[in-house]
């Protein structure tokens, strides 16, 4: 009879029947992706036993004796605790996965789930890239007006990362809690924060943004800053898609999904690479070209956003305004974040303030080695999002093991630091053996031949750093990181005046930005090594996965 119900079952109620079951015994937890056919086949049984006996005895409950009763349900108890040692047994298996595969075989897994995210990260990089590239090829002014323009748009942009990281965030918090309504309350009110931030930018390009390329360049660069102007104020038309985009990707990854943001991204690739090429080389445009371009592959990438969004069954138009307590919720949450990474954007951007004083020739150059270097370094950004997405649940999970975190991160670093070489003598070799792929003019390409030593050191640290960053972001120490992270920036900044004042020019900034990397790396490794630390000690887990509870 067992076998004749569940061979009569039909997919619609396989999954009935299975929440039927874990409702009448919330003692039991589980997950859908750790219930094997086996224990499928237990579940049944089990819900046939207690549907037959609760029918017997309410429709004729004076035939049911008492012995026959007891029988029942100490079977029933018994195959009870069979069924949840069994699922236990399979998410033990499932935890297990990462420390029972090799290294080999755990490395490539990694390599798998961050593999289409550096599409993710390689985009902006790569699209300024695509501008510097092109307009180098015309004019070495505005290609030196590039510098303090792509500093004000991309780097900007940064400063509204907190939109990202509070995304993923609630996102995926929602989606655990299997609640699409608060899901789609989520994505809208965080898509009215994007608009509203975005149109902010929009009018500050508009009627301060000479100002600020003014003040970062100088008065005397006035032909660096017209044509900076004009670059500047056509890519801010683009600022509201620009951030709406953002939080529509960052849900999209939220809910597991990194090919629909990568096909939104190689299709804004596509345009701005035509687009530039077009504008700039057939019709000349120059760098008023390279912003078009730009801008309408910008808002391009943001309607594709939205859309894979409405494919997954969620609103993207859908707009809602925060009340406080929600906007203060999402402030709370991203604001260590925030200043961890304005840290960073400010030390990047005083490299190009203090190469900016050193002559058109110069900042061309740094504009051109501090473009290849962005485009190569996001490629450890995924590590850092692997150790984001794995370690919360090995450092928290109810099969909390450090073993496994430790492991984990071995497999990261070695990815790290071999991807660090990779791109170094990649990233070097460019500049290095096809420098006018840049520019034609010998006096930039001799600029640049200067930094390549730095330059290769820098980008041999990115990725293991990432790393080391993921990882305590996993672990919650966003306090320590943003701490860290501020206070090797101002050091940072220290150093690079105390080497710009002493006639080092441009090898005396980028020996600034390996300074900055080394010091890092240091404070971020000591951190994980320590003894109470959330890499070693029992305890320090625990206070923190306490204070998560509370929060």
């Amino acid at each position: 009879m067992e076998r004749q119900i569940f061979s009569a079952m039909n997919v619609k109620s396989h999954h009935s029947q299975l929440h039927c079951f874990f409702v009448q015994n919330p003692s039991i937890k589980f997950n859908r992706r750790f219930i094997s056919p086996k224990t499928t086949r237990r579940i049944f049984t089990l819900t046939y036993k207690q549907i037959s006996i609760s029918s017997c005895m309410s429709s004729n409950h004076e035939i049911v004796s008492e012995p026959i009763k007891d029988e029942k349900e100490e079977e029933i108890a018994l195959l009870e605790n069979q069924l949840s040692g069994e699922i236990s047994e399979n998410k033990i298996e499932a935890g297990d996965l990462l420390e029972n595969e090799s290294l080999w075989s755990q490395m490539i897994e990694i390599l798998k789930f961050s593999g289409p995210a550096v599409g993710l990260w390689i985009s902006g990089p790569l699209m300024s890239l695509i501008d510097t590239a092109v307009v180098g090829q015309g004019s070495s002014l505005e290609l030196a007006a590039l510098g303090p323009g792509t500093v004000f748009c991309d780097y900007a942009s940064y400063m509204f990362m907190f939109l990202s990281i509070a995304t993923s965030n609630l996102v995926a918090t929602s989606l655990a809690r299997q609640d699409e309504n608060e899901v789609q309350h989520q994505i809208s009110i965080l898509l009215f924060i994007g608009l509203a931030c975005g149109f902010l930018m929009l009018f500050f390009t508009k009627f301060y943004g000479r100002w600020a390329l003014t003040a970062f360049a100088g008065a005397k660069n006035a032909d660096i800053i017209n044509a900076a102007n004009i670059y500047i104020q056509i890519r801010g038309i683009a600022w509201p898609a620009i951030l709406i985009g953002w939080v529509a990707q960052s849900a999209s990854l939220g809910m597991k999904d990194s090919w629909g943001p990568l096909k939104a991204l190689a299709v804004a690739s596509a345009i701005n690479g035509v687009g530039d090429i077009a504008l700039c080389r057939f019709l000349g445009f120059g760098i008023a070209g390279a912003a078009w371009a730009t801008m309408i592959s910008q808002v391009v990438a943001a309607y594709m956003m939205i859309e894979a969004l409405n494919k997954k069954g969620y609103n993207g138009f859908a707009i809602s305004i925060p009340s406080l307590d929600e906007f203060l919720q999402i402030f709370k949450l991203a604001a260590p974040a925030f200043l961890t990474i304005m840290s960073k954007v400010v030390f990047y951007a005083l490299l190009v303030y203090f190469a900016t004083s050193m002559g058109p020739k110069t900042v061309a150059a740094h504009q051109v080695m501090i473009q290849l270097y962005c485009i190569c370094a996001v490629w450890g950004e995924p590590l850092s999002q692997t150790a984001q997405s794995f370690m919360p649940e090995l450092m928290y999970g109810s099969n909390r093991s450090l073993t496994k975190v430790r492991t984990l991160l071995k497999s990261l670093v070695i990815i790290g630091a071999l991807s660090g070489l990779a791109l170094g003598s990649i990233g070097t070799s460019l500049p290095w053996l096809f420098p006018k792929i840049f520019s034609s003019d010998p006096g930039v390409v001799h600029e640049m031949h200067k930094v390549l030593i730095p330059y290769f050191i820098a980008l041999c640290l990115a990725p293991p750093i990432n790393c080391f960053e993921g990882t305590l972001m996993a672990g919650r120490e966003l306090k320590f990181m943003s701490i860290s992270m501020s206070g090797i920036a101002c050091l940072g900044a220290l150093l690079l005046l105390t080497l710009s004042r002493n006639g080092y020019g441009l090898i005396g900034c980028w020996f600034g930005l390996v300074a900055f990397q080394c010091s890092l790396f240091a404070v971020l490794l000591r951190r994980l090594t320590l003894p109470d630390g959330i890499l070693y000690s029992e305890a320090s887990t625990h206070y923190q996965l306490e204070k998560l509870k509370t929060s």
